[in-house]
């Protein structure tokens, strides 16, 4: 805090002391600010002296800085560039009541906490865009802006249907057929009491204990069951049993529209040069197999099977683990499959999670834990052995009949999951023979694993994993070249927020022993690209390439970490696995296909909720029982809901490259925050310092317009000054969202993906200050009929724009009335923190006493694509 050396007030923050200067009543302070004043004026006539052939700059708002709105304006040019301490006007220019700072604040000298600006950043900002027009485009055509082309597998018969279905095929028409109950919908319950009750209790209410007395409160209902036991007995023995697993995802009706049958090769361009990659049938690995079946089984259709797994911890204190196996399928889009609330993963089963402690040699225990995973993983996945070279007909949820072969794609794990999986040793990589002591090197050669063609045993040994006895994935049919696709992406909250504002923190960091921070700045930049890059739902040829060009970026620069003692070496198995993402991405699609982040979604439904449903004892027989009865629920209500929507039919929705715009509507509230806010609390409260005059001036410019072109200098000055407002308060609004839309057409709910905060007494916060509506009666008065008044407008409070490289000098304000509707997101900065942050520095008060800020790129992965 700083004091003013008039009065001897000593909470004034840089800028409030000039405001406290500025509208004081104090004697001492007014005259300590008319002499600040007078020495401005002197500087200011010798800069417009020195800047009078220079042209205008042309701002996008509007200065305030100098002179009063309601008074003569004078000669004031609101056009000209205002450097630090200029102003102008004379003491009667200035009303100290009416509560508006319009002259320039004067204010101590302002410290850079930054210091001197490293040469090793200026060389950064001058050499970062010489390729950026090509970045854009190679993004642009990643992005679908211009389109693509869709090539079909040659074979027309692959995915074809072998009977000509009718709507009595359909998944929901055979589930009815097996009610056997025409009339009520809600069949075997009652009524749509009965069903929303035994729904509310299975999916959403209590214990069975707490139901059974719940319902002894009120036996008025007249419900078939009362209690517990006589439910299940209903859900057990009255609702259809479901399909083997892979089955029931296939057929079920929801995923009608959303079901890939035929492949595709995608092109983002005419000539087929470039290609896209997205979904999973995108991918080389379904082109390449279809080939390989189609020499056998002409006309099958490939079911790829993703399989993921995750030991979880279900209790809080006990260390109770459970170690779920799930399984969904890459027919379905990855848009519904990736979102929970579609139920696209389904659980196959419970791992045991046993140590073996009885096992008193450790090598041996080990093994012994390893071959029982593999067992029992084996007989989870043993119908998929005859199923995927035999194939099997099975049925769609829109009744169409195929010749299926469910085959072996994707594993889905953490490292020591891959580890179990592929049986390699610790700080091997899974995919490849590389040698541990190279997984640190750009440089190092190494070759896909092959594990299928394996005298199991004693030839472990020279293959380098450990003696597994039988692989699960063994006697799986078509496996790739490579054996197991174990894939993970980094992901997780606390690792998207360290990369949001991990660059910040280190880009003014002065490196001991004169080391150069250029290096450091470009290996984590390298970095954190490659990790938002690898997150785009859509890649092309070219944005691989890019992909890789950041990891080189990484690795030319890494080795700034061992210069500076924080590592002796980079062999992480994880940071080799990053070499594998390009091949990965073309072969099976891109990472959301195959995210580890999923299973943390699954463990809170199918796992951690299963246990809590349980007595804790022989829990894993009680999970399933519970697990099955639930299941069972919600396929009842898909076909109630389809039932009471007239027995809806399917509308096949054809694939094409997600839309990466991020396309978003902006949403404000029905009813204003506050119905009645007067002018003096916009300017006390909400610090909208200069809303009259903003207001004013907007008033001004569409009343004085020619031709659609704006007014500009003394013209504009003199209709400002005549503007008067008919009214003395305004609704103002609190909040500005933002929903994602629906771009695919898949029926999803919005979400809210962005928002804007403004509440008294927290202005600081934001630059968008205030939200306001005009009074529809002083529309008519205010503005021309020709021009249309925006419904929702907003006082903003902005720095100079935004430079090609960095101002230090940036620390006006510029202030504007715009429509809401041209406010795009929000967006976050990041202070020039400098050597040292200043500890007076406060999230209240950072955007006064900071004059330089980032924006920060990596906020998330849209705001990369925009700006990067």
């Amino acid at each position: 805090m700083h004091t003013c050396p008039a009065c001897g007030r000593d909470d004034l923050t840089f800028t409030g002391l000039g405001q406290h200067l500025a509208k004081s009543c104090d004697p001492h302070c007014q005259a300590l600010y008319s002499q600040s004043r007078g020495l401005n004026s002197t500087a200011a006539e010798d800069s417009h002296m020195d800047d009078e052939n220079e042209p205008a700059e042309i701002f996008n708002g509007d200065y305030f800085m100098d002179g009063t709105y309601g008074e003569a304006q004078g000669e004031v040019d609101y056009e000209m560039e205002w450097h630090d301490g200029v102003g102008g006007g004379t003491d009667s220019d200035l009303d100290l009541d009416d509560g508006i700072s319009a002259e320039p604040e004067w204010e101590p000298p302002i410290p850079d906490p930054a210091g001197d600006w490293p040469q090793a950043q200026e060389s950064e900002v001058a050499n970062e865009d010489h390729d950026r027009d090509a970045r854009l485009q190679v993004q642009e055509r990643a992005q679908g802006h211009h389109g693509y082309v869709a090539v079909p597998y040659p074979d027309p018969q692959a995915g074809q249907e072998i009977n000509q279905h009718s709507d009595n095929d359909a998944a929901n028409a055979r589930y009815s057929f097996q009610l056997d109950n025409k009339d009520n919908a809600h069949f075997p319950f009652c009524s749509q009491t009965e069903w929303e009750i035994a729904r509310w209790s299975k999916l959403r209410g209590p214990s069975s204990t707490a139901l059974t007395d719940l319902l002894a409160i009120d036996e008025s209902l007249g419900l078939s069951f009362k209690n517990a036991k006589e439910l299940n007995a209903i859900i057990d023995h009255e609702l259809p049993t479901g399909h083997l697993k892979f089955k029931s995802l296939y057929g079920d009706p929801n995923f009608a529209d959303y079901l890939t049958f035929a492949l595709e090769r995608h092109y983002a361009d005419e000539d087929q040069t470039t290609c896209l990659f997205h979904d999973m049938h995108t991918g080389k690995w379904w082109w390449d197999t279809q080939k390989k079946l189609d020499q056998h089984h002409p006309g099958g259709m490939i079911i790829p099977i993703i399989i993921l797994t995750d030991k979880t911890q279900v209790t809080m204190f006990r260390n109770k683990t459970a170690y779920p196996v799930y399984l969904t399928i890459g027919n379905i889009l990855k848009e519904i499959r990736r979102k929970p609330s579609h139920s696209a993963h389904i659980l196959l089963g419970y791992l045991p999670t046993t140590h073996l402690e009885h096992i008193s040699i450790k090598a041996s225990r080990h093994c012994t834990i390893a071959n029982l995973y593999h067992a029992c993983m084996s007989h989870v996945l043993a119908p998929l052995e005859s199923a995927g070279l035999d194939r099997v007909k099975m049925c769609s949820g829109d009744g169409a009949l195929r010749r299926c072969h469910p085959l072996f794609a994707c594993f889905v794990g953490d490292y020591p999951e891959q580890l179990l999986a592929t049986g390699v040793k610790f700080r091997e990589c899974p995919k490849c023979n590389v040698d541990a002591d190279e997984t640190g090197s750009n440089a190092a050669s190494f070759h896909l694993r092959n594990l299928w063609h394996l005298d199991f045993v004693h030839a472990c040994t020279a293959t380098g994993i450990k003696p597994i006895i039988h692989p699960f994935w063994q006697d799986l049919p078509l496996q790739t070249s490579f054996g197991i696709t174990t894939l993970s992406c980094v992901s997780g909250m606390e690792h998207a927020q360290i990369c949001c504002f991990l660059l910040g923190i280190i880009i003014d960091i002065h490196l001991p022993n004169n080391l150069n921070a250029s290096r450091l700045l470009r290996a984590v930049r390298g970095l954190l690209d490659f990790l938002y890059l690898a997150q785009y739902p859509c890649h092309s040829s070219e944005t691989l390439e890019l992909l890789q060009e950041t990891l080189d970026v990484f690795h030319d620069n890494k080795d700034i970490f061992i210069d500076l003692g924080i590592r002796n070496n980079f062999n992480l198995p994880k940071l080799h696995a990053t070499h594998h993402y390009p091949l990965m991405i073309t072969m099976f699609g891109t990472m959301d296909n195959y995210n580890t982040k999923y299973t943390e979604w699954l463990h809170i439904d199918l796992a951690k909720d299963a246990y809590r449903a349980t007595n804790h004892k022989d829990e894993f027989i009680q999970m399933t029982i519970w697990l099955e009865c639930r299941e069972k629920i919600l396929r009842h209500e898909k076909y109630v809901r389809w039932r009471l929507s007239g027995r809806r039919k399917a509308i096949p929705h054809h694939s094409r490259p997600p839309d990466m715009t991020h396309c978003r509507v902006q949403v404000m509230m029905k009813h204003p925050s506050a119905k009645a806010i007067s002018m003096q609390k916009l300017i006390d409260d909400y610090g909208a310092t200069y809303f009259c005059e903003a207001l004013a001036r907007y008033i001004a410019q569409h009343n004085g317009q020619n031709n659609n072109q704006p007014l500009q200098g003394h013209a504009l000055d003199n209709l400002v000054s005549d503007v008067h407002f008919p009214f003395r308060t305004l609704p103002i609004f609190h909040k500005i969202k933002w929903l994602l839309s629906d771009t695919c057409g898949h029926g999803e709910a919005p979400v809210t993906v962005d928002s804007v905060h403004a509440k008294p007494q927290q202005h600081s916060s934001s630059r968008l200050v205030v939200r306001f509506v005009l009074p529809p009666a002083s529309v008519p008065i205010l503005f021309p009929p020709t021009f249309h008044v925006p419904k929702h407008l907003a006082y903003i409070e902005w720095f100079m724009p935004f430079p090609p490289a960095p101002d230090q000098n940036h620390a006006e304000r510029v202030a504007s009335i715009v429509s809401v509707i041209d406010i795009v997101s929000s967006t976050h900065l990041i202070p020039r923190f400098g050597v040292i942050a200043p500890q007076e520095w406060t999230s209240n008060t950072v955007l006064e006493d900071c004059n330089t800020f980032w924006l920060n790129s990596y906020l998330d992965r849209h705001t990369f694509a925009r700006f990067k």
